[in-house]
């Protein structure tokens, strides 16, 4: 698998997904926000957006994250997640994500992300990445306990099942 970020919002990278096959597909075609991919064999299999948080100038906000239908539960989107996050913790210091369900909140723990304690928007968790981040087992059972009194799919409720008294999951490796 490779990775790579095509560039940020200055740049005004397109990427056109098959709406049949990625979730979100349309506001990759957008130029207003920067994107990073993951490859194999040289096709796209997932795609995030970010751009700068409006209300921290230090910061940048992945905006939508996609894993292609057939690639997803194989840990595509979190390696692709910790890879520019790492990345654009360079470019910008702080990298944050707002998540709405707790399949999201698992992937961005295994991508290095931790809970703020925050809530944004239509019932988001804030998630930021880096050393300073709190993942303490105490403030992963706060985030994913967050979800139980929502209304869930049933995929979404067993993640919660089965993670709300654990111990946050590993952060996953990403080759240079």
């Amino acid at each position: 698998m490779e990775f790579e970020i095509l560039g940020d919002e200055a740049d005004g990278p397109t990427l056109e997904l098959d709406y049949r096959e990625f979730a979100y597909a349309g506001k990759f075609v957008m130029s207003s926000t920067g994107k990073s991919v993951a490859r194999a064999d040289g096709d796209v299999v997932g795609a995030v957006a970010f751009s700068e948080d409006h209300s921290d100038p230090g910061a940048v906000r992945l905006r939508y994250v996609t894993v292609r239908e057939d690639r997803r539960g194989e840990g595509v989107g979190a390696r692709l997640l910790r890879f520019t996050a790492a990345t654009l913790t360079d470019w910008y210091g702080r990298v944050l994500i707002a998540v709405n369900n707790p399949i999201a909140y698992q992937s961005c723990y295994r991508a290095g992300f931790a809970f703020t304690g925050e809530e944004t928007g239509i019932a988001e968790l804030l998630l930021s990445y880096g050393p300073d981040g709190d993942r303490s087992t105490e403030m992963f059972q706060t985030g994913l306990q967050t979800f139980e009194t929502r209304d869930l799919p049933e995929a979404q409720r067993a993640v919660v099942a089965d993670h709300r008294d654990g111990e946050p999951p590993p952060v996953v490796d990403v080759p240079a």
